[in-house]
């Protein structure tokens, strides 16, 4: 797993616009070297932040958006088309706005799917569609991602994997059930850190003085089942990507120099 790498803006809005050029410049790459690319999107302020910055980026027509495959670190479980989905936060953003292929979309299961209420169930198929998407150079049960994105809690959460509470603590299972979620709404579907560690490069996000304690937890060595932000690495690299508000409690020794 890489070291973390950090990057700070001077605000919010330059650190959205900054990690939407850097993303499509990922996407670009992928593309070109092998014909196509894989992101996973996350949501939250900070995520949807930077799909909105992307929807109005002037290079984001450099991307083929119909050989993209978006996946989703993690999902409210609740009904088809609910405002507080992720991926109908995405698709007001940006998807609805650039031609991507349906087919390549892959949203995580809703509690009025074909699964119901059973939010196991839901994710155990997410986790087979993960599965049948890996190829045989994956060497696991996931793509190897290019991109994952992942918006830091206050709590150091990620994803909806919690400080302390089982699904921080899975090694074997890609994809889990969350019940009990502390943020609401409760009852949520996953990524888990073996999935997430799968990506070539994993991103993390953070903006505001209220991020700014859990940047300074998570980078200062601590646990990843306290800390689950701690834990999320890429294969070849794990990049922080901050506004000066979040860093403002780093020590001085991981501080970079501020970007433009």
């Amino acid at each position: 797993m890489s070291a973390p790498q950090l990057v700070v803006h001077r605000d919010k809005d330059l650190m959205a616009q900054a990690a939407a050029a850097r993303l499509i410049t990922k996407i670009v790459d992928a593309q070109a070297s092998r014909g196509h690319a894989s992101v996973v999107l996350t949501g939250g302020r900070n995520g949807n932040g930077l799909l909105a910055a992307l929807a109005v980026a002037p290079a984001r027509d450099a991307v083929d958006w119909a050989r993209i495959d978006l996946w989703w670190g993690d999902e409210r479980f609740l009904p088809e088309g609910d405002p507080e989905r992720n991926v109908t936060q995405a698709r007001e953003a940006l998807l609805d706005s650039v031609p991507v292929d349906p087919k390549r979309v892959h949203a995580m299961p809703a509690s009025d799917g074909p699964h119901g209420a059973d939010v196991e169930a839901a994710a155990a198929a997410y986790a087979e569609e993960l599965a049948r998407a890996a190829g045989p150079e994956n060497h696991g049960a996931v793509p190897t991602f290019d991109v994952l994105m992942l918006g830091v809690g206050p709590d150091t959460h990620v994803a909806s994997l919690f400080p302390e509470l089982p699904a921080v603590r899975e090694t074997e299972r890609t994809v889990v059930g969350v019940r009990g979620a502390p943020k609401p709404p409760p009852t949520r579907v996953t990524l888990t850190l073996p999935a997430i560690r799968a990506a070539r490069e994993v991103w993390l996000l953070a903006a505001g003085e209220d991020k700014a304690r859990a940047a300074a937890i998570a980078l200062s060595g601590a646990g990843e089942i306290q800390a689950p932000a701690a834990g999320a690495r890429g294969r070849a690299r794990t990049l922080w990507l901050l506004d000066s508000a979040a860093a403002s409690r780093l020590p001085r020794a991981l501080y970079p120099p501020a970007s433009p």
